[in-house]
């Protein structure tokens, strides 16, 4: 097979795109030899995945949301070592591919082909995987909720308002969390256990994670009553109180919740009142910028002398 040759898994709403159509086109006057398959239901991305590992391909792309570059990572993580993945952000936060630095135009997400693929880890809880985070809390309501068509309008913006204009329902909910030589517990309002480093449309919760040192970062905020009080400064802020947090940087964490702590994995709502997150170590070969910020190569570089 050629080394050129690649296949892009596409979130079906992406079909009539046409700066992701241009894209393509670009890519194969370059030489590539670049297939399509579009996702329509649940299942999709891995049935088109292992029909491409099935045919000898060796670079798979994901074109979609966080969603949908969780699913086809899920799937090609399943298979170790067979391919490596690009990413095409077209969703609304796009969280993981900007913390890593990843184009947000088509035409400059698919030249990563030309790039090495860096390890990486993933986050595992139960046997699923995150690709980014798994969060917690008012915060992980308010992604849930926010509705498409206020995306559509505001984009990532859309979080923040649906979280100010939810403010009255603010309530803390109960969580105990312990992994090696760490425990907490407590009332807590935003909860992340992060691969990267933000979620709900640019909300920083692990600002220092790293995806290849085989850790997860957990991010908690307590809920003291004068931080409750200032929910409207924190959501404006992007979370933007770091001092408040309590961090940990664990390679597993248990967690155990009380009804009403919402939590959800890489936007997907999750199911359960105790669960394990552990970090799986360079499960994944993924194509990024050399400079990523989530890379420890770049932290390397960039530390001063």
């Amino acid at each position: 097979m050629s080394e050129r040759k690649a296949l892009l898994i596409l979130h079906g709403k992406q079909a009539l795109n046409e700066e992701v159509r241009a894209a393509i086109e670009g890519k194969r006057k370059q030489g590539w030899d670049l297939a399509v398959r579009l996702t329509w239901e649940a299942g999709d991305a891995q049935r088109w995945v292992e029909e491409a590992l099935s045919a000898g391909y060796t670079q798979l792309i994901a074109g979609g949301g966080d969603g949908t570059l969780r699913d086809v990572a899920e799937a090609i993580a399943a298979h170790p070592n067979q391919a490596s993945l690009v990413l095409m952000p077209l969703g609304t936060a796009n969280d993981f591919a900007r913390a890593a630095g990843v184009p947000l135009i088509p035409a400059l997400a698919l030249d990563l082909l030309e790039a090495a693929p860096h390890a990486i880890d993933l986050g595992d809880v139960g046997g699923q995987v995150f690709l980014n985070m798994a969060t917690g809390g008012f915060g992980s309501q308010v992604t849930a909720n926010t509705s498409e068509d206020l995306k559509k309008i505001l984009g990532g913006a859309a979080y923040l308002f649906t979280g100010l204009s939810r403010f009255s329902e603010l309530h803390a909910a109960y969580g105990e969390l312990h992994g090696p030589d760490f425990y907490w517990r407590g009332e807590l309002l935003a909860l992340g256990i992060g691969n990267g480093r933000q979620a709900g449309g640019g909300h920083v919760l692990c600002p220092e994670a790293l995806i290849d040192d085989g850790l997860l970062d957990i991010s908690i905020l307590p809920a003291p009553q004068e931080v409750v009080g200032t929910l409207k400064t924190l959501l404006a802020d992007g979370f933007g109180i770091d001092n408040m947090f309590v961090r940990a940087r664990l390679p597993w964490v248990e967690i155990k919740v009380s009804e009403g702590l919402h939590i959800n994995l890489d936007g997907e709502p999750l199911e359960g009142d105790s669960l394990r997150f552990s970090a799986r170590a360079a499960a994944l070969r993924v194509h990024l910028p050399e400079n990523s910020p989530l890379l420890s190569a770049a932290l390397s570089v960039n530390r001063p002398d």
